[in-house]
């Protein structure tokens, strides 16, 4: 796995994942919420399944 996710990236995914998660835990909205894990746990270790398909590297490390 190589990083693939940058800095203000990693700050939106974490940042909306957890408020996704804490929404969904004091059921402000459905568990659906819950969905929010995956956001934050590709934030925390910097890899998105997803760019390497669609071509996209936001960090700045080769």
């Amino acid at each position: 796995m190589q990083v693939n996710v940058g800095g203000l990236d990693r700050i939106l995914r974490v940042s909306i994942g957890a408020l996704l998660v804490i929404l969904a835990l004091t059921n402000v909205i459905s568990l659906w919420g819950l969905l929010g894990l995956i956001p934050m746990a590709t934030g925390i270790f910097r890899f998105c399944p997803a760019y390497p398909i669609l071509g996209i590297k936001t960090c700045k490390k080769d």
